[in-house]
């Protein structure tokens, strides 16, 4: 699996969220399991199948996580870059458009509720990579090729 860039926040808040999946999230599906298997014949049992499903997706999130955390390198954010990096919150404005947006250069386990996430190894990330304010880069997108203009970089 390929390293993902998070911010040592980030690798904290997954790592929780493992800990807590593995113990609590494990305890509570087989609860819901057992209670399932005392109502009856498990061929008919949607409560039972519900929990199973369930189950599956607790696990699957806890893989990925654990994937994800095994080839995680913690990066900050340089709060005075004049470059976009990985972490960088950067304001965006579209070639045609006046409304300036803002993104999270990152890892999407690095959204926050006020910020969309570009993913830097998207082809708009990998546009703005190392680009500083006031550039204007070009990136393919499927309705064709995009021009946007680098506004601000913070983080």
């Amino acid at each position: 699996m390929a390293e993902t860039h998070l911010s040592q926040a980030a690798f904290v808040r997954l790592q929780a969220e493992v800990d807590d999946l593995t113990t609590r999230g494990r305890i509570e599906i087989a609860g819901t399991i057992q209670r399932a298997r005392e109502l009856g014949d498990l061929k008919e049992n949607a409560d039972y199948h519900a929990a199973r499903d369930d189950q599956g997706r607790l696990e699957a999130r806890i893989r990925q996580l654990q994937n994800l955390l095994e080839n995680a390198v913690i990066v900050e954010a340089d709060k005075d870059a004049d470059r976009v990096a990985t972490g960088s919150i950067v304001k965006l404005r579209y070639d045609g458009d006046d409304v300036v947006e803002h993104y999270l250069v990152g890892s999407i386990e690095e959204r926050r509720d006020d910020l969309a996430v570009i993913s830097p190894s998207s082809p708009l990330g990998q546009s703005l990579l190392g680009r500083g304010t006031g550039e204007t880069v070009e990136y393919q997108a499927p309705s064709g090729t995009l021009k946007v203009e680098i506004v601000e970089i913070g983080a």
